[in-house]
């Protein structure tokens, strides 16, 4: 297996942009010298290098929040980096998830490492599974009273019947109701499926990787 030569700029970093692997979500941009791309490769954990203090570091030595290494890919120029990772924490050292936490046209205080807006930024069609599965997640935890989720939970036979319910639901508007009605459907039945796999801590990566291996 050949070693693509990848282009550092003048300075010798090249931008690496880090994403989820199992949502892909953009975690943060930084930036990799050719030490830092090298023990990347050979630990298995994020490496990068610091411009502000002009040195390499790992990736949660200190915080904990390493970033482990699935696959790690390179533009057609060879001249940027996207690395596709396990996050065991926040990828921001302001302890958020992303770096990318605040809506450009946003109500967010926009000074260095401020913090986010309730409600913004709005996530993207892509983000939506995943969101949805971090709340799910929460609702088991904190159980909090009222809560539908935690309802279902605490009745797992309940949890299977809604997901017959909402499929047969989904068919029946696809065979003569309107696209939007087909839509609403479909999100009623990916709420409760989120939750029926929930229930037998199966994630939702474990489908999707499965969906990915029928392709080979």
């Amino acid at each position: 297996m050949s070693v693509p030569e990848i282009r550092f700029d003048d300075r010798g970093l090249v931008p690496c942009v880090i994403q989820d692997w199992t949502s892909g979500e953009v975690l943060t941009l930084a930036y990799m010298n050719a030490e830092a791309l090298r023990l990347t490769a050979q630990t298995g954990e994020m490496h990068l290098y610091s411009r502000s203090r002009d040195e390499l570091w790992h990736k949660g030595a200190t915080s904990g929040n390493v970033q482990r290494l699935r696959q790690l890919r390179y533009d057609c120029d060879a001249d940027a980096l996207v690395a596709l990772v396990d996050p065991a924490g926040p990828a921001c050292h302001t302890g958020q998830r992303s770096c990318f936490y605040r809506d450009y046209e946003g109500s967010a205080d926009p000074s260095t490492d401020a913090a986010p807006a309730p409600g913004e930024p709005e996530p993207a069609a892509y983000e939506a599974l995943a969101a949805l599965d971090r709340t799910l997640v929460e609702r088991r935890r904190e159980r909090p009273a009222g809560s539908y989720t935690v309802e279902l939970l605490s009745d797992p036979q309940r949890i299977g019947a809604k997901v017959r319910e909402e499929a047969d639901e989904v068919a029946t508007a696809a065979a003569g109701e309107s696209d939007e009605r087909v839509a609403e459907e479909a999100a009623d039945l990916l709420y409760h499926l989120e939750v029926l796999l929930l229930s037998r801590d199966v994630p939702l990566s474990a489908a999707l990787e499965t969906l990915n291996g029928r392709r080979r």
